[in-house]
């Protein structure tokens, strides 16, 4: 801190306030010296792999992400800068931890406005116990709450002149086409970010992740590794359809409601049947997962890091609400459209530099556009589905 100019922490001070979101001093404040503490424990790739004390697993894992920074940069067009090319050991499990909010009876999810990034769904915290005290507040005010820890996030490259993003431990242990993903997804939004669109901007950095994971496996992983990934897929896949139904079904009782008014009674019922039979089906889903999965877990690394994140999914579907469901939603919203323009921009050919390179360009050109014509021509190009889907309602 000492070596860091007055200028050089205003400068932190105004990024952490948008990145993170700044309604109060004590919330400035968390968000500055988590932000640093990071920054501080932060070391070069290079120094991790001179030591001697530094894991055979995690060398390896450091190694791979360097290569997979040069692909992202060479192949898919992603910026060239100083983000993931230094590692920081953190003492728990999560980088940030995310408080969500929405009311009883809709899926409109309570926005938090700040002057960089404009408005979005979620608020930050470093802890889980400083999110866990804003959800309190919320739920005072009536509205359901959710809080999730994340193990990245991107600061958009505001920071990369002091090192940028670095490797963090909390998902340096994950399988290869995971962690690959992850890098993939932080940096797409680096490249583009739109203030107030949420969904849009999670939307775009997911289909960048999901496009972009199988060319590097392909080329770099092992016949068992894209197994997993492929099997991992299918589960995604599942979960997706699975929640946009439970979604769907919930937004038309809230409609119904809206318009045609509920007896204040049936209401909480309904809404409780509707979460209910949507765990009932998840643990139909759950048994069907293990049994397909158990003979691609061939090592107890592999089975231990299955099983944590199947216990992560059992207690997001058993505290399942509103937020929650709104939270999932905007990470997956526009995927479908986004996918398309990719498809046609590939066509039958291998995807190329150029290939991203045009499809980023679509994107911005997008991004220009006022958020309800964003929003349309997003709709008739996700075509047919998009009758159906609740967001072009």
């Amino acid at each position: 801190m000492s070596v860091v100019s007055l200028r050089a922490l205003l400068g932190i001070s105004v990024a952490i306030a948008g990145l993170t979101g700044c309604s109060s001093a004590g919330y400035y404040w968390q968000g500055f010296k988590g932000q640093m503490q990071i920054l501080q424990a932060a070391r070069p790739v290079e120094d991790w792999l001179s030591e001697d004390s530094t894991s055979a697993a995690l060398r390896q894992r450091l190694q791979t992400a360097q290569q997979m920074r040069r692909f992202a940069s060479q192949e898919l067009a992603l910026p060239d800068n100083a983000s993931y090319t230094r590692y920081a050991q953190l003492q728990r499990p999560f980088a940030v931890w995310n408080v969500v909010a929405a009311p009883a009876y809709s899926l409109e999810m309570h926005q938090w406005c700040f002057p960089i990034t404009g408005c979005i769904a979620y608020r930050g915290y470093f802890s889980k116990e400083g999110a866990q005290a804003e959800a309190l507040r919320l739920q005072a005010r009536g509205l359901e709450t959710s809080v999730y820890g994340v193990p990245a996030y991107s600061t958009l490259g505001y920071l990369n002149w002091l090192g940028g993003d670095p490797l963090l431990s909390t998902f340096t242990s994950w399988q290869e086409g995971d962690f690959a993903g992850l890098l993939f997804h932080e940096l797409a939004h680096q490249l583009l970010y739109v203030k107030n669109d949420t969904a849009f901007n999670e939307s775009f950095a997911t289909t960048v992740e999901r496009m972009a994971t199988p060319l590097w496996l392909q080329g770099h992983a092992s016949a068992a590794t894209q197994q997993r990934w492929q099997q991992g897929l299918q589960r995604r896949e599942h979960w997706q359809q699975l929640t946009r139904e439970a979604r769907q079904r919930l937004q038309q009782v809230y409609e119904t409601e809206g318009t045609q008014p509920i007896d204040a009674q049936s209401l909480p019922a309904i809404k409780s049947k509707v979460f209910e039979e949507f765990r009932g089906t998840y643990a139909q889903l759950r048994a069907q997962w293990i049994a397909t999965d158990g003979p691609l877990l061939t090592s107890p690394a592999l089975r231990e890091q299955y099983e944590r994140r199947l216990a992560q999914t059992d207690e997001w579907v058993a505290q399942a609400n509103n937020a929650s469901f709104g939270a999932l939603a905007a990470y997956d919203d526009w995927v479908p459209a986004m996918t398309s323009w990719w498809l046609q921009l590939r066509g039958d050919g291998p995807a190329t530099r150029e290939t991203w390179r045009s499809f980023y360009a679509q994107m911005r050109d997008l991004s220009a556009l006022p958020a309800e014509e964003r929003k349309l021509r997003l709709c008739v190009q996700w075509g047919e589905a998009a009758k159906t889907a609740t967001q072009c309602q």
